[in-house]
């Protein structure tokens, strides 16, 4: 059975729809406005191997941020319909990923426990035309949405672009761990009974 789920968001900042398939194979048709953003979100789905659509018309004469936080959003509220109620899945994920000079760790815990826990020296304001602080937004966001356990962590920091890819494609592949489907159990693997 294939978890695909559509989810839309509008407001007057933003207007946002996002297509998510949780197995796909990483095919995407991406765009926010920013381009480095769309860098990010692609290599996040490609390593991750979901097939990921984002359209987003936001109010970037004001900044990127709108556009960016909810995306996050959007984007979290797609993972937490997509899993369900997470029967059979392993639930946790996780990657240690080398980007050239850097190395980066994410951890997800599908727990239904909203936490984030961020570290990420970015020594640029800007990569592109996004605004670093804005990595960290959107990846709160994104835990708070899907109702999950996110940490991201930069172990050897360096270039700052490197850094940022290092961050999205870790988390793409802890996710794509999480939501792997695991015929040893039945029903959500917790020992509380359910998530």
């Amino acid at each position: 059975m294939e978890r695909q789920v559509t989810c839309e968001r509008r407001t007057k900042e933003t207007d946002i729809f996002v297509t998510l398939n949780l197995d796909g194979t990483g095919k995407t048709k991406i765009h926010t406005g920013i381009g480095f953003f769309d860098h990010m979100l692609d290599g996040m789905a490609r390593h991750g191997l979901f097939d990921l659509t984002v359209h987003v018309d936001g109010d970037l004469h004001v900044d990127g941020h709108h556009s960016i936080e909810d995306t996050g959003i959007v984007l979290g509220q797609a993972i937490l319909e997509a899993v369900g109620g997470k029967a059979g899945i392993k639930r946790y994920g996780y990657m240690v990923l080398p980007m050239d000079e850097t190395l980066a760790l994410a951890a997800v815990d599908l727990s239904g426990r909203p936490y984030f826990k961020y570290d990420a020296p970015f020594t640029s304001e800007r990569i592109g035309e996004m605004d670093t602080e804005l990595i960290r937004e959107f990846f709160y966001a994104v835990s708070y949405s899907a109702k999950m356990n996110l940490h991201l962590k930069i172990l050897d920091a360096g270039n700052n672009h490197h850094m940022a890819e290092a961050l999205f494609k870790s988390f793409g592949k802890a996710l794509d761990m999480a939501v792997t489907r695991e015929p040893r159990i039945e029903g959500a693997w917790t020992t509380k009974g359910s998530l």
